[in-house]
């Protein structure tokens, strides 16, 4: 049995709250990244020194920063360096902890050592570190940002999903499909990855909001972004120089990072909710209800 995100499931995750709020909000910002690479409503690299800043008004409808760029084109062309870190990001984490996370659970016991012993020595250094050690490295690079947060983000899947498929790798449908002839890798992508899905969602929601924030503060610090990329972080770090004169332009990137990486929590969060089978039916179980569906068995150490 799979817990797969079926037609009724994602009704229930859009109308949600939190779950409508972050489909909404990265849906937006796809679409923003999206219209960007065609329109903006001012070219986001022209200075013009007689704009400077400008209060919010009908053509400059957050301003202009400094050198007079309009800040609603730079948070429009910005959206696309979000997009970029945030999908590659989660493509690398998903990658190196589904990896991970089956060679320290369905391998022989020296292998499932190897890798856990692995996997504590990367946790121990914080992403951020490593993105800042890279960058000082090879330059401040976009790249360097979704390596560093992939592969760290990739350990921590890797942990959490670990004892989960090392757990339902004993429930019986597994057991059956391996009678049946399935392969290790089919298995795993037929029934043990399904059965995990919660779990594993809300790790790559986690990593995909941190990347953001990761990029915004390297850049902020010089390691992320070059100047020439349009970038929340880069535009914070010019602002905020000015922030007792002009407080009021710092807000608007600001803003564009807290709601994007709450969208991103938000929307993890739901879609758990959404793909656990013990929250289906009536929805969430009320708190100090006893369970009423079977207990899952206990964790299987090595």
């Amino acid at each position: 049995m799979t817990r797969s995100l079926s037609p009724s499931k994602g009704r229930r995750l859009v109308s949600s709250g939190a779950g409508g709020f972050g489909v909404i909000v990265i849906a937006v910002i796809l679409l923003t990244a999206l219209v960007s690479l065609f329109w903006t409503p001012f070219d986001p690299r022209a200075t013009d020194v007689v704009s400077r800043w400008l209060p919010p008004s009908w053509p400059h409808l957050l301003g202009t920063d400094l050198t007079g760029r309009d800040i609603l084109s730079l948070i429009m062309a910005g959206s696309r360096t979000t997009v970029l870190v945030a999908a590659g990001a989660g493509v690398v984490a998903t990658a190196i902890g589904i990896a991970l996370g089956a060679l320290g659970a369905l391998t022989a016991r020296w292998v499932r050592e190897a890798v856990a012993v692995f996997v504590d020595v990367l946790i121990a250094f914080p992403v951020l570190i490593i993105a800042m050690l890279i960058s000082t490295v090879r330059g401040g690079s976009l790249w360097v940002v979704v390596w560093a947060v992939g592969i760290g983000f990739g350990v921590n899947v890797a942990r959490v999903t670990r004892p989960e498929l090392r757990r339902v790798q004993q429930s019986d449908f597994v057991v059956a499909g391996r009678a049946a002839g399935l392969s290790p890798v089919q298995n795993l992508v037929q029934h043990l990855l399904p059965n995990i899905a919660p779990v594993f969602i809300v790790q790559l929601s986690w990593a995909m909001a941190t990347a953001v924030l990761a990029e915004a503060g390297l850049s902020y610090l010089g390691f992320g972004a070059s100047v020439v990329d349009p970038s929340w972080g880069i535009l914070l770090a010019d602002l905020q120089r000015y922030i007792q004169i002009h407080p009021l332009s710092v807000v608007w990137p600001g803003l564009a990072i807290t709601i994007t990486v709450l969208a991103f929590n938000l929307l993890g969060d739901a879609l758990r909710d959404a793909t656990d089978p013990t929250l289906r039916g009536a929805g969430r179980r009320p708190a100090g209800e006893p369970r009423t569906g079977p207990v899952p068995p206990p964790e299987v150490t090595a």
